[in-house]
């Protein structure tokens, strides 16, 4: 199941926010992500195999730096799609010398969390 990086209360831990920067293919996917796009849009700018990337989209995901929502088409056909979720990811070093994370989230419009809110009706039904 994908986690919805805005709805989620938890925040990622600093290792599950540094493994998936730490991968190649995921910083090239956060790099090519200046709009919201599809995956199949997202493999032939990357160049990355489809099959790699949609683990890649998972792991950014899950890791809430990317979120998915549903492109809702007249055909039927609905499309999901991948935007970055995140302005400034910092890491910090807490007093018991463990690492902490704090992402810094876009604002969202009232469009984009009704987008959103019909996203996670269509998972459940």
């Amino acid at each position: 199941m994908v986690r919805n990086p805005i709805a989620s209360e938890s925040t990622p831990s600093a290792e599950e926010i540094c493994s998936a920067l730490d991968d190649p293919d995921c910083r090239e996917i956060i790099r090519n992500l200046e709009e919201p796009m599809t995956a199949s849009e997202l493999t032939k700018r990357c160049e990355i195999p489809q099959s790699t990337l949609y683990r890649k989209l998972e792991l950014l995901t899950d890791s809430t730096l990317l979120e998915e929502s549903t492109e809702i088409r007249q055909d039927g056909h609905h499309a999901s799609k991948y935007a970055v979720a995140f302005d400034e990811i910092t890491l910090t070093l807490d007093e018991d010398r463990s690492l902490a994370v704090q992402i810094e989230r876009p604002a969202r419009t009232a469009d984009e969390r009704l987008a959103e809110l019909w996203s996670e009706v269509r998972k459940e039904t």
